[in-house]
């Protein structure tokens, strides 16, 4: 059988850096660390407009949105067309890196996912804090997507948070087009990867993690949903997996705003202006404007 070539391409990686991080020794990771800790990333994103925590809410958006990057990307990468895009509105914009694995800089994600919500939180918290808003709303991709939907179930997010804008999410779990079957098939794969990046392993359609989260329904009272899916995703599959139900949710298909859009999984969230603009509309729907394939020009 032949195996479909992007899925296998962003399952690789994470294999790799799995087996990687199992070898590290502490020297390795403790040199790691120091090196994310000076990263010019964060320099890079303040002098871009966002993780400015001097910026402080206007009348017109008077809530600081808070990026949440997905499996195997960072604070910085996943938000290089988004976060300006934001900015040039008039948001103040701000983006955390979760999920890390000791010695492994740069691919984040990666550890359990109710600990990556517990980050998320307490990132949550130092952004009201900074700048003085009663509320944040969230815009996620991929895990980042679906994870935030644990910290406003279990750990009080729901006060702090109007809403989420989820792009292709892992909501209801993945098969990643058939390719999570081979945790079972290949001898102590899952045990592997579970051991050393259980941020997969969490996402795969069925775990445990995945039972937890949607048990008792996909959403909580007060909060906004909104998740813009495309059917092309090869990462989180079936796509439509990634819709939620629910009061207050709203499920949008990026190709019934424009039919000839042909945006997977990554490009949907990094460069795609027409799902760009929808986000901007579930940010703010009462200044909402129709999204159509003209978004992606004029949006």
């Amino acid at each position: 059988m032949k195996l479909p070539w992007r899925p296998l391409r962003t399952l690789l990686p994470a294999l790799a850096l799995t087996l990687a991080a199992a070898g590290l020794t502490a020297p390795a990771a403790a040199a790691a660390s120091s090196h994310d800790s000076v990263s010019p990333r964060t320099a890079r994103t303040v002098s871009s407009g966002w993780n400015d925590y001097s910026c402080k809410p206007s009348a017109a958006h008077p809530r600081p949105v808070v990026l949440v990057h997905g499996t195997l990307g960072n604070s910085w990468d996943n938000w290089l067309g988004f976060a300006p895009y934001l900015v040039a509105r008039g948001y103040c914009v701000f983006s955390l890196d979760y999920g890390q694995l000791p010695g492994v800089p740069v691919f984040h994600g990666l550890g359990p996912v109710a600990k990556s919500a517990e980050q998320l939180s307490a990132y949550v918290d130092k952004v009201l804090q900074a700048t003085g808003a009663a509320k944040a709303d969230l815009v996620g991709h991929s895990q980042g997507g679906m994870m935030p939907r644990y910290y406003l179930k279990y750990l009080g997010g729901a006060a702090k948070v109007n809403a989420l804008v989820a792009i292709a999410p892992s909501n209801h779990g993945t098969t990643l087009s058939g390719l999570t079957k081979l945790l079972d098939i290949v001898p102590g794969a899952r045990g592997v990867i579970e051991a050393n990046a259980p941020g997969l392993t969490d996402q795969a359609a069925g775990s445990a993690f995945m039972k937890r989260l949607n048990e008792g329904g996909d959403t909580v009272p007060g909060v906004r949903y909104t998740v813009i899916a495309t059917k092309y995703d090869e990462v989180v599959t079936p796509y439509r997996s990634g819709f939620l139900t629910g009061p207050n949710v709203r499920n949008v298909l990026l190709q019934d705003l424009c039919g000839v859009d042909l945006s997977e999984h990554i490009a949907i969230a990094t460069i795609d202006r027409v799902a760009f603009h929808e986000a901007a509309n579930a940010l703010d729907p009462a200044h909402a404007t129709p999204t159509t394939c003209a978004s992606a020009v004029t949006g």
